[in-house]
């Protein structure tokens, strides 16, 4: 059973204290600052966790703690000295707040928090879920609760780990492991690693970008390492093992060494529901380089070969949720600016390969569509398009060039 506790405390060391001298307006400006930070130091409430796991190690007790109100992927161990008990009411007034709608004092009512819900991407809770998809949640978290794999060093790369994941026992034992960054064969021992790189994996022709189709049948071993690396990185992730009926494509970039993953998606080979992407990740030394709009994009791409509309398979991650609205936002938004607005849902959904559904949500989150008289009219202005625009990262990011993708579909 999990009880509260809190974190964190700050302490503040003795000292001599510091004689400021008082001169100058700009003096006394700073030390009120000094006095204004070291009051919201003093003040700041101690983080609330729940304790998940308890061990002993060497005579040293360290406990494995969830913070409330924060994402499984800050989960860790700490030691029993940074802890101190609290009761559950301490530390539930510790965090009471009521929830408010953005920029305002009223209460959210229910139809406000599903709105704010969907547009913040929070997830439903386990007790909003129907009863099947909460008996497969707990059984979820009962299995995942404690992460196993701490870090994993990769190339040139030493990565802090988020999530469980089902390695082998023999391996799921070790706080770190050493993963080439070729072909993804997991080890113990750095020593192993270097061994297996200099017999095993070596360069190849140069190319600073480029994706490889992977076929989970043919090549079942790689696929299964991609997955449960794959796993330490993304908290739902359901497939580690039954990789046959998946393509996987690999982002990779080349250095001196030659090349190494970066990021990839998977896709069904045959999906009765239309999806063009399973499942997707940008490894965590890669993010915010622009790589996961672009495997977004290529997996758009694909969909335009087939001839046919895509749409991710759920449940995505919160980070997934974030970058598939960024990119259908902006997508939509230029073909929009270019067409002067004057376009039905049918011919976005056609022009984009997006699924009308992704294509609606996407606008009503811009408030930029109206339902009337039994279907969905767009309604932009060209100002109200840059304004949008304007609001978007303007950060660059790899390109896809539809003319140099030669692929043809099972």
């Amino acid at each position: 059973m999990s009880f509260m506790l809190a974190l964190g405390e700050t302490e503040i060391p003795d000292g001599d204290p510091i004689s400021i001298w008082m001169g100058t307006g700009a003096a006394l400006a700073m030390a009120l600052l000094l006095l204004l930070l070291a009051v919201a130091v003093m003040r700041r409430p101690p983080d609330v966790a729940d304790v998940i796991e308890r061990k002993t190690d060497g005579g040293e007790t360290s406990y494995y703690v969830h913070y409330v109100d924060y994402n499984k992927r800050l989960d860790e161990w700490v030691p029993a000295e940074k802890i101190s008990s609290a009761s559950a009411d301490s530390a539930r007034n510790l965090y009471s707040r009521e929830l408010l709608t953005p920029g305002s004092d009223r209460k959210l009512t229910r139809n406000l928090k599903r709105r704010y819900d969907e547009i913040h991407h929070v997830p439903k809770a386990v007790e909003e879920l129907n009863p099947i998809d909460q008996t497969l949640e707990k059984e979820h978290e009962e299995k995942t609760k404690v992460k196993n794999i701490q870090v994993i060093e990769m190339g040139r790369w030493e990565v802090d780990t988020w999530y469980y994941s089902p390695y082998p026992d023999e391996y799921a034992r070790e706080s770190k492991l050493y993963i080439c960054q070729f072909c993804l064969k997991y080890m113990k021992k750095k020593k192993t690693l270097l061994r297996h790189r200099a017999k095993v994996c070596g360069t190849a022709q140069e190319r600073p970008l480029s994706i490889f189709e992977v076929d989970g049948k043919k090549n079942k071993v790689y696929c299964q390492n991609l997955c449960l690396i794959a796993k330490l990185f993304l908290d739902h992730k359901t497939l580690y093992y039954d990789v046959d009926p998946f393509l996987f494509y690999i982002l990779t970039e080349y250095d001196e060494q030659g090349y190494h993953i970066v990021g990839y998606f998977s896709k069904e080979k045959h999906s009765s529901e239309d999806y063009n992407l399973a499942c997707i990740l940008t490894l965590p030394p890669y993010q915010r380089k622009g790589y996961g709009r672009f495997l977004i994009a290529f997996s758009y791409e694909l969909s335009k070969k087939e001839g046919r509309v895509g749409t991710p398979e759920r449940p995505l991650s919160d980070l997934g949720q974030v970058s598939f609205r960024s990119y259908w936002t902006r997508v939509l938004l230029d073909i929009l600016k270019e067409h002067r607005g004057n376009l039905s849902i049918k011919d976005l959904s056609t022009m984009t390969a997006i699924r009308s559904d992704d294509v609606v949500s996407t606008l009503q989150s811009l408030n930029l569509i109206k339902y009337w008289k039994g279907q969905y009219i767009i309604s932009v202005t060209p100002k109200i398009i840059e304004e949008h625009l304007k609001n978007m990262s303007s950060q660059p990011y790899p390109e896809i060039d539809p003319a140099t993708l030669h692929w043809t579909p099972l």
